[in-house]
């Protein structure tokens, strides 16, 4: 019995002693990592970042304890290389950039900054400094009124083919216009459905040439065949609306008609608005 509870003592001590070395503590990072996913139209844009912050600290300026001094060249993050990739081929302000992986720097200034793009091929930041870039960007930085703690870039203003590449930091913001080919890829896509085309193949490549103001006689064409292989109150909607953006306001009412009454078995009340305003205003 005694040399059992030996035994066991023994095993007790060296588990004391070994636990704390697998064990790991954690705590937060000082600069956390952050990923962002998006599409611009229908391209995907990805930015993987490290987001310091102010903590008090002069971020931009000539001060000797400036974070960021200007004139230097910066990995824009911290940690290592601040990654973007393109899934297409894109446009950044004006300069054309082949889709692929890229490491973004900048070099930040008071009355301007220089932002550069690198072929990535590696996160540490060290590598790219005696690198050719393969586009850059001179740019006006902006004042922004709130202060922002936390270094963000993030991709807004999305329009259906455009968007923002915007880097804030402090009271600084510097902005990039990005532009992606969307019409090419979508009359691509219609191209290909409609080969073999569905009442919802036609009814999207219509309503798309009506929302974007394209060849509304093309939109109406597709809008129709949808509406000859299966009416619905959304789908004769949109032929009301291509018709009467066409000036045709005699047969635009009498669809909206054919929708209301749709609308009205489905009891979709905001159809049954819209088609009862569009009537009254076609009337005039």
């Amino acid at each position: 019995m005694k040399k059992f509870c030996s035994i066991v003592a023994a095993l007790s001590m060296a588990l004391a002693f070994a636990m704390p070395l697998s064990a790991q503590i954690q705590t937060p990072a000082a600069s956390p990592t952050a990923e962002v996913k998006t599409k611009v139209g229908l391209t995907d844009v990805t930015l993987l970042y490290s987001r310091p912050s102010i903590k008090g600290r002069i971020i931009f300026g000539t001060d000797k304890n400036a974070v960021v001094p200007f004139g230097t060249m910066w990995r824009t993050g911290a940690n290592s290389a601040t990654k973007i990739s393109f899934g297409d081929d894109v446009t950044i302000g004006g300069t054309a950039v082949k889709k692929g992986d890229y490491a973004i720097f900048s070099t930040p200034g008071a009355s301007e900054w220089k932002v550069m793009l690198f072929t990535y091929d590696t996160p540490n930041s060290g590598g790219y400094g005696d690198k050719t870039a393969v586009a850059t960007w001179t740019l006006k930085p902006q004042k922004v009124a709130e202060k922002v703690e936390t270094f963000t870039i993030d991709i807004n203003d999305q329009t259906m083919d455009k968007a923002s590449i915007n880097i804030i930091w402090e009271n600084t913001k510097v902005s990039m216009p990005l532009s992606v080919d969307v019409d090419g890829k979508v009359k691509a896509s219609i191209d290909r459905t409609l080969a073999g085309a569905s009442a919802n193949d036609y009814y999207t490549a219509g309503a798309y040439y009506h929302d974007t103001k394209k060849d509304l006689n093309k939109a109406l064409e597709w809008v129709q065949k949808a509406n000859a292989l299966s009416p619905q109150f959304w789908t004769l909607r949109k032929e009301s609306l291509i018709l009467a953006d066409l000036g045709r306001k005699k047969e635009a009412i009498d669809v909206a008609m054919k929708s209301l009454a749709e609308a009205k078995k489905a009891d979709n009340q905001d159809y049954v608005r819209m088609n009862e305003t569009s009537i009254a205003e076609w009337k005039k």
